[in-house]
């Protein structure tokens, strides 16, 4: 997060009361959004409210032992992030402090209060390489040079989008500290690669684009039925137990995005400790480096400051948007937008503003709303494209979907993956209920499926639709009646449903092979099944008992066709193997 200098600090306030980490002052210079520094001990805060001469500020940090008389320092700037090579591969909290720095200047992973690092190393140099010449014309949001920044990705030096621009007049590679000026205009403004941005202001662009590229996660339930675009919007609910963690740590691991904004966002700390310690570890399938060379991770756990929870999910979504501008495609993981609204909900209720429903304040949906519309796929105002997707995992308590936050989140994000308790327990993971998941993207991104998979896809996946909303009705009357009771040829329905749900839907995602899933090898084992379906009907009409057909050997061979690496020779002899035992029987 940006530091306030010395002649930054503008003329002092003083504590009039504190209420947790809401604190009030009188005769403090600032505006709304300020950044402050509240107390003796200097705790950072940002003004949310000013009447009069009394100014609200919520403060980051805890306030224990913060009295009133105690003096507040104005900045005269908004909460802002620091952009710059840097950010990737490392671990911040809410407000984009780097935690391994700080860990190194308190000795020990318990932090102070009021201690502070810049987002980004301001001493580090960096081989920066031009892309353009003196003489060139540049604008604002133009790319004017590029960093390597990770073995995985470049960074690219873009004039900030607040700049005039003109001609470049100077300019040099070689090494450089971000603070260090790489190109000069003729209008004497100096070009770092080091910018600012405040954290709830909108990046600028020229155009936003209707997506019509998927976000491959690898995820066969998820590709299969309810595909998210890149530029989308994700919503995955679901109570305690259920897998949403697990689900948005393999989004983060195998989505095919260039750069990953995981925000851990009032979560346990053994889960967010869980991430920091495999992330490193993992390798990048895509180009074989660290995964983490393309990853940036903040942390605020449950046991944070609750105000800067409030802020963390801002602080991602500005850094995704600044590696868009570049041109790349971001996926933003926010786990969970629910400690978020809780975190609202304890600081309105700290500013004695009236409640909304079950508490949470009134301006609850539009706060979700300003934050999923900041994804999307765009024209830059560089000229390249880029996307964000932002996929927000939502706890409703007791796994309740009519709760404020589930229900205002589903106004408003396209993509909707139910968590279901029920097939945790039985061991079904993901644990995505297909007859409660929809996504609105699924015909836009049909072409895509059709041109790079097969072109078959939309037609063989409502095939797959089809028999599993058959199986939910049929379900219901073997309850009543039992599977013997059925007709045969219902009995059968539910035998290759069965296939599709154990085969198709469920996955490992702690086997080697089945963890990651391609769009191809998704198809091959939905038709598998559907090559099953019309073998079997066949020999059905053609008088063949249903316990023949669904007592064939090859049939439980299709529940291993996940962990097949080489999938193709075995699918291709499987369906040889069904179709031809089928036919024996008539």
């Amino acid at each position: 997060m940006s530091q306030a200098t010395d002649t930054d600090v503008r003329e002092d306030g003083i504590i009039e009361s504190v209420s947790g980490p809401v604190v009030t002052a009188r005769d403090l210079d600032a505006r709304m959004n300020d950044v402050v520094y509240v107390g003796s001990e200097g705790l950072m805060g940002e003004v949310i409210e000013i009447e009069g001469n009394i100014t609200t500020i919520q403060v980051y940090e805890e306030t224990s032992g913060v009295s009133p008389g105690e003096p507040v320092e104005g900045t005269g700037s908004p909460l802002s992030v620091d952009l710059g090579p840097g950010m990737l591969d490392a671990i911040y909290d809410g407000v984009q402090r780097p935690l391994d720095v700080l860990e190194e200047k308190m000795g020990s992973a318990f932090l102070d209060r009021g201690v502070d690092a810049p987002g980004i190393d301001l001493e580090k140099t960096w081989e920066f390489t031009p892309e353009v010449e003196e003489g060139d014309e540049v604008e604002a949001g133009d790319i004017v040079g590029t960093v390597p920044e990770t073995p995985s990705i470049d960074h690219k030096v873009m004039v900030p989008p607040d700049s005039e621009g003109g001609e470049v007049v100077a300019i040099e590679s070689g090494n450089f500290n971000v603070e260090e000026t790489v190109v000069e205009l003729d209008s004497g403004e100096e070009i770092q690669m080091h910018q600012e941005w405040p954290v709830r202001q909108q990046r600028p662009t020229v155009e936003k684009e209707t997506p019509t590229e998927p976000l491959i996660s690898g995820q066969r339930v998820l590709d299969g039925l309810f595909p998210i675009a890149k530029g989308g919007t994700a919503a995955i609910p679901g109570p305690f137990g259920s897998g949403k963690t697990v689900t948005q740590h393999q989004l983060a691991k195998w989505a095919d995005a260039d750069i990953v904004v995981y925000v851990g966002c009032g979560e346990r700390g053994n889960e967010m400790t869980e991430v920091i310690e495999d992330f490193p570890e993992l390798e990048d399938p895509t180009t074989g480096n660290a995964l983490m060379d393309r990853t940036c991770l903040i942390a605020n756990t449950s046991n944070m400051p609750v105000a800067a929870r409030e802020s963390c999910v801002y602080t991602g979504i500005t850094i995704a948007e600044y590696f868009r501008d570049m041109g790349y495609d971001v996926a933003l993981m926010a786990d969970s937008t629910s400690r978020w609204a809780e975190a609202m909900r304890e600081i309105s209720s700290r500013l004695e503003e009236m409640p909304g429903e079950e508490g949470y304040p009134a301006y609850l949906s539009a706060r979700l709303s300003e934050f999923y519309e900041r994804a999307g796929y765009f024209e830059n105002i560089n000229g390249t494209e880029g996307s964000v997707s932002v996929i927000g995992a939502v706890s409703p308590p007791g796994g309740d979907f009519s709760e404020p936050v589930t229900q205002n989140t589903l106004r408003i994000v396209k993509t909707f993956w139910a968590l279901d308790a029920d097939l945790a327990e039985r061991r079904h993971f993901p644990s995505i209920n297909w007859n409660e998941s929809y996504s609105l993207y699924r015909d836009q991104l049909d072409p895509w499926f059709e041109d790079n998979v097969r072109a078959d896809w939309p037609e063989t996946r409502q095939w797959a639709i089809d028999t599993l909303d058959e199986e939910a009705e049929l379900q219901e009357i073997v309850q009543l009646v039992g599977k013997d009771a059925l007709p045969e040829d219902q009995q059968l329905t539910l035998e290759i449903a069965r296939y599709l749900r154990e085969a198709w839907l469920q996955q490992n995602a702690f086997h080697d092979v089945d963890t990651f899933c391609e769009p191809e090898k998704t198809y091959r084992i939905m038709d598998a099944a559907k090559t099953y379906n019309d073998a079997a009907f066949e020999a059905l009409d053609a008088g063949v008992p249903v316990e023949e057909i669904t007592d064939i050997d090859a049939a439980p061979r299709l529940n291993r066709i996940g962990v097949q690496e080489d999938y193709n020779e075995y699918i291709d002899d499987l369906e040889d193997d069904i179709e031809s035992q089928l036919r024996e029987l008539y």
